[in-house]
């Protein structure tokens, strides 16, 4: 039924929001005279705000709490904590990418008779940084690292690939980009929710849920395939 199946990256096949999440809690302890709440819903609307400069990924988010720090303490926040914050992000760059249970398996064995893409979205310098170190790039066709995840997107991805829109099948954990606009384009799509999600990648259009698969974990999949 499938030509191709394609998997997003980052809390698909591997941890990646919690590497987020541990940050954000670090920057919360150095604006704690701020309260919690306001330093995170600072920091998520000024995130928003940036995406269209800065796109996704861990560059933009630690340009975003710089930008945060200095809203927040009326750019009096000073040179050896902007150097912190400076710090948190190569922190992230340099975290060890540690795959998600049955990836490896998983991917192994799907690769074997399927072909297999990788799509993702954030910077590209460090998106194909954690792809090599994976230890997954081989079982993959194609990488596709792009700016968004949108109806479009996928369209040309599959208008390049030369894969027919009904036979292509997108795995991933995030409604927003990895399932909706799959669906919207008339593919296949498998939801494999992660412990926790950015606010953002939840706010979504609705979808029927009939036109998309929900399962717990990727060690499910193959056996779904099997029974489509």
């Amino acid at each position: 039924m499938f030509d191709v199946i394609a998997f997003d990256a980052d809390d698909t096949l591997w941890h990646n929001e919690s590497i987020f999440t541990m940050t954000q809690e670090k920057f919360r302890e150095m604006l704690s005279s701020h309260g919690p709440e306001v330093v995170d819903q600072t920091l998520s609307s000024t995130q928003i705000k940036n995406l269209k400069l800065f796109g996704y990924g861990i560059k933009g988010f630690i340009l975003s709490m710089i930008e945060t720090s200095i809203e927040l303490t009326d750019g009096e926040i000073n040179g050896n904590e902007i150097q912190q914050i400076l710090d948190f992000g190569r922190e992230m760059l340099a975290a060890p990418i540690e795959l998600l249970p049955d990836v490896q398996e998983v991917i192994d064995e799907l690769s074997k008779q399927y072909r297999l893409l990788l799509i993702t979205k954030g910077d590209l310098i460090d998106q194909e940084a954690k792809i090599a170190r994976s230890g997954l790039v081989d079982y993959f066709t194609a990488v596709e690292i792009v700016s968004d995840k949108n109806p479009q997107t996928y369209k040309k991805i599959l208008l390049r690939h030369k894969i027919d829109d009904s036979r292509f099948m997108m795995v991933g954990n995030s409604m927003r980009s990895d399932i909706v606009p799959v669906v919207q384009i008339g593919g296949h799509a498998v939801h494999i929710p992660y412990d926790t999600t950015w606010d953002h990648e939840q706010n979504h259009t609705y979808i029927d849920p009939a036109n998309y698969t929900q399962i717990k974990s990727i060690g499910l999949l193959p056996k779904l395939i099997e029974e489509k």
